[in-house]
């Protein structure tokens, strides 16, 4: 789950290329390569900042994806080539910008985030022995608890981690907003942007043959290194490399292909 010597010169060289780009359309297809060659720093960075099992990684990916957007517009290659740096500054900032206001909109009782941790752990024991999918028995016997307050925790965590942008809150003067109210126009854009970028490089990928698919959604969707993936496939590390740079092509290509320009 890192981003190598090479593919920190490529995206070097896609921003330069991004800055000085006027066509909308080749900018676009500039920002998704830069996206998808660093989704690893993301998810390193969102993996780090977890708090224990009761944060999705999933959404602070989703979050730290709008950091990471924030960093292409914002990077100035003219000034510094440490974009790998400064990423990581404003997708840290993102993430926990949304940790800090999620603790405050949303507050189990002690007990239960307790015990929800306690029980995501023993999920997370039993995957690992082999069962793929825990019931609420299995963790039940586990932990020595009834199984009904495994599944009452459960369904609590769950809606505690599920809160919509829509969903009203009622503040101390009993005014009513939604959580999308309070998010600034030009931040929300940018998530819904990041959210459909995300789609479009997921349907890019799924476009891809066979070999050169396998090597991206070891690498990017299993968090799984070169190293990793080259056992899982039984092939060289080095052919892992030179797949992952040619699924880039072809993901540039794919996505060069299916973007209409700005007059059609």
């Amino acid at each position: 789950m890192t981003i190598t010597d090479e593919t920190t010169l490529q995206i070097n060289d896609w921003l330069v290329d991004y800055k000085n780009e006027k066509d909308e359309k080749k900018k676009k297809q500039l920002k998704n390569l830069i996206v998808v060659a660093t989704m690893p720093l993301v998810k390193k960075i969102a993996c780090s900042l977890a708090r224990r099992s009761t944060d999705p990684v999933d959404d602070l990916i989703q979050v730290g994806s709008v950091g990471l957007i924030k960093a292409i517009e914002f990077f100035d290659p003219n000034i510094s080539t440490k974009f790998k740096t400064y990423a990581s500054y404003l997708i840290t900032g993102e993430i926990r910008h949304y940790l800090r206001d999620k603790a405050s909109i949303i507050k189990a009782p002690r007990e239960i985030q307790e015990l929800a941790f306690r029980i995501n752990t023993v999920i997370k024991q039993l995957i690992e022995e082999g069962i793929e999918d825990p019931t609420s028995e299995q963790i039940a016997k586990v932990m020595s608890l009834p199984v009904n307050k495994i599944e009452d925790v459960i369904e609590v965590d769950r809606r505690k981690s599920t809160v919509s942008l829509d969903q009203a809150i009622t503040n101390s003067e009993d005014d009513c907003f939604s959580l999308a109210d309070k998010i600034p126009a030009g931040d929300y854009q940018e998530f819904l942007n990041a959210y459909e970028e995300k789609m479009m490089l997921a349907h890019a990928i799924k476009e891809l043959p066979q070999n050169l698919r396998d090597v991206v959604e070891l690498n990017y969707y299993e968090d799984l290194n070169q190293r990793e993936i080259a056992d899982r496939l039984g092939i060289s590390q080095m052919q892992v490399s030179r797949r992952l740079k040619k699924a880039l092509s072809e993901i540039y290509n794919i996505i060069c292909e299916e973007t209409p320009s700005e007059g059609e």
